[in-house]
């Protein structure tokens, strides 16, 4: 998506943005210093206090910087790091920045940016490319242009770092935490009444995640923001039918492994043990990266590949259920309303990666529960070619709201899309366990006795054995073993074995059960 096309998109939205646009390219207070920190080496970043005690939205630090494009300083902004909350609960702290009007007319309205940053590495942050950092992250540089537009036009813009300063990637309740509370940082900031200032949210493709999941926990997070509108296009509603489609594709089959490496660390996960070794070699790389890096890097990758045989149907996998199902948008609230939501259509499933049905789904669900919504599908449109359209039409239906003029409601006109049922989690058996209890030698039975059972369920054709060194002592089969105890004599030769260190081991067939060292006295 070029800022070229952006600029056209906003000329034909309003008037004001277009010039506010075409001002924000103009260099406004010479060239920008040295380059900014990496948040990853940034003090500002940091924080060593407890956050246990404080509200979600709680400034911790801020400081004045400068809003850098194409290498010139084109605005002043504060940024905030403040409280929010992680994907599990956990108190968390992420950095924001506000950037005001050169001009406050009247008391601020604000619009909250989700940028579609797609992160796993902190030099895509847009705390950091807004400051000049990353210059050649065309993603971030395009969405600038926009952001500025917003502050020309009169409002007061947010863009947090949703993603929190781990880069929880595609963790939707943690970065609908992270856009809410940073609007609340914002207000905290600004000193403005949280009930009477107007609040619009808008995101597309990556800033969708944020935005939507902000929509669904305002009423029950923090029912005091007065959000009136939000815009979020390029949707991805459920992350397994996202799967299907991307898998095998020429471009954005690359956002696979960075999926996995971002989910796992925002829900504690471990997927790296499911993973082939040609998986982990992918996920070690992409682990740091921007999206414009693994984007198109793996032409034709499948997840199949970056799975160990034994894990090729992944929706077998509990974990990866669990977490896909968590992540289905409509599950976790409702949003206040009115939405404005747009998709592309360039084959007849979706823009490439986002599924047309998904979001028209996301539409109807609403739509069911009450809420006000306007659906735009761009047919012919491709991901990026669908920003266009939806970032004109979210500018006018925000314009609109801010100003206090009501919106049509689209949903006599939004059919049902596809289903957005959670699959079912496969039933995972219990790991069985062997237990082994050591009885010591027993000079009236001539050997050393042992208890084994099993924990849950039995096993069949087991070998007991005994070694001292690399030398094999004694050897007992077991035909079936439950979690009744099962006591076992071993002998050398008949005879109790001598004072010493032993090992014994429990095998079925050629996998070891166990390994014990016991000693005899």
């Amino acid at each position: 998506m070029s800022s070229r096309r952006l600029a056209a998109a906003l000329a034909g939205g309003t008037a004001v943005l277009a010039v506010s646009l075409a001002t924000a390219l103009v260099a406004v207070s010479g060239a920008a210093a040295s380059g900014p920190l990496l948040p990853s080496s940034d003090p500002f970043y940091a924080y060593s206090g407890s956050l246990a005690h404080l509200a979600p939205g709680t400034v911790l630090r801020r400081r004045t910087v400068s809003v850098v494009s194409s290498g010139i300083s084109s605005a002043t902004a504060t940024q905030v790091l403040y409280r929010t909350t992680g994907e599990l609960g956990q108190p968390t702290a992420t950095v924001a920045t506000v950037i005001g009007p050169a001009v406050q007319l009247g008391a601020p309205k604000l619009v909250s940016y989700q940028t579609a940053y797609d992160a796993l590495g902190s030099e895509c942050d847009p705390s950091y490319t807004l400051q000049g950092g990353n210059p050649g992250y065309s993603t971030a540089a395009e969405e600038e242009q926009v952001i500025l537009a917003y502050v020309r036009a009169g409002y007061t813009v947010v863009v947090p770092d949703y993603e929190g300063e781990r880069l929880d990637w595609g963790a939707g309740q943690e970065s609908g935490y992270g856009t809410l509370d940073g609007i609340r940082a914002a207000e905290n900031l600004l000193g403005v009444p949280v009930a009477s200032t107007p609040v619009g949210m808008v995101g597309y493709s990556g800033g969708s995640i944020a935005t939507e999941f902000a929509s669904e926990l305002a009423p029950g997070y923090s029912p005091t923001l007065d959000i009136v509108a939000t815009a979020e296009g390029g949707i991805p509603v459920d992350f397994f039918h996202n799967l299907s489609y991307i898998n095998g594709s020429p471009a954005w089959s690359g956002v696979i492994p960075a999926v996995l490496v971002s989910v796992g660390r925002a829900f504690g996960i471990d997927f790296q043990r499911y993973l082939s070794p040609y998986g982990v070699g992918v996920t070690n790389q992409v682990k740091g990266e921007c999206i414009n890096d693994f984007v198109g890097a793996y032409p034709g990758l499948t997840y199949q590949k970056l799975l160990k045989p034994q894990y090729q149907d992944i929706y077998k996998i509990a974990d990866f259920v669990k977490v896909g199902d968590h992540l289905i948008m409509t599950r976790t609230g409702t949003p206040k309303g009115p939405l404005f939501i747009g998709v592309g259509d360039a084959d007849g499933t979706g823009d490439g990666v986002m599924v047309t049905r998904d979001d028209l789904a996301l539409a109807h669900t609403y739509c069911q529960r009450g809420v006000s919504v306007q659906f735009n599908q761009y047919g012919g449109d491709d991901h990026d070619q669908a920003a266009v359209p939806f970032e004109q039409g979210a500018l006018t239906f925000l314009s609109e709201r801010l100003a206090g003029t009501s919106v049509p409601d689209g949903c006599g006109s939004i059919g049902a899309g596809n289903s957005l049922t959670p699959l079912p989690v496969p039933i995972v058996a219990p790991k069985l366990k062997l237990k082994l209890t050591y009885l010591g030698p027993r000079k009236r039975l001539h050997g050393i006795v042992i208890e084994l059972a099993t924990s849950t369920a039995s096993l069949r054709g087991l070998v007991v054995s005994l070694w001292r060194g690399r030398k094999l002592i004694a050897r007992v089969k077991i035909n079936r073993l439950t979690t009744s105890a099962h006591r076992v004599i071993l002998r050398n030769r008949g005879h109790l074995p001598g004072a010493g260190r032993y090992t014994l081991k429990i095998t079925e067939g050629k996998t070891t059960l166990l390994v014990r060292g016991v000693r005899i006295r």
